[in-house]
């Protein structure tokens, strides 16, 4: 294996990380706006308020309980 296609694996395994960590949170901004269309019986079905979804939506996409976290 040459020099220059080891240094290119290298660099696409490092990117890996931060593409993994933006798709989750672009996964987690779309699950909030979906939970902030919701209407009011769906969010009964599921136990939360209007004022509750719409906390959870308001959050920035970055800010996800550690459970959520891999």
């Amino acid at each position: 294996m040459s020099l220059s296609l080891a240094r290119r694996r290298a660099a696409a395994a490092a990117r890996r990380p931060l593409l993994s960590r933006l798709w989750h949170m672009l996964s987690v901004a779309r699950q909030r706006q979906d939970l902030r269309a919701l209407d009011a019986h769906l969010l009964a079905d599921i136990g939360v308020d209007r004022e509750q979804a719409e906390a959870e939506a308001d959050r920035p996409l970055w800010d996800v309980p550690a459970h959520w976290r891999r």
